[in-house]
């Protein structure tokens, strides 16, 4: 019964930020299946993180220069700010 209801919550989140425009398929490489993995073993636990935490992340990486982020840089400068707000939203607590 957990494993279905943790893949009834992995389905909804993954479908309502393809509506968002994100694809969660593209962060499991790094964060994990549920982000719950450090991504190149130093990041921080995304699931973990607050909604809020993910999106001010999220949209911070957009203008990072710090050398320890640019990896994120090109993975979320193509989407808007609101697209970033509503994928936050499916992930995190």
């Amino acid at each position: 019964m957990k494993k279905i209801v943790l893949t009834s919550i992995v389905a909804l989140a993954a479908s309502t930020a393809l509506m968002a425009g994100v694809n969660p398929a593209v962060c499991a490489g790094c964060h994990g299946q549920n982000f719950e993995k450090k991504a190149l073993g130093r990041s921080d636990i995304v699931a973990n993180m607050t909604h809020k935490e993910i999106a001010s992340a999220l949209i911070a990486y957009k203008t990072t220069t710090e050398s320890d982020e640019l990896v994120m840089k090109p993975q979320v400068s193509r989407y808007s700010d609101a697209d970033l707000k509503a994928f936050a939203q499916t992930i995190g607590k």
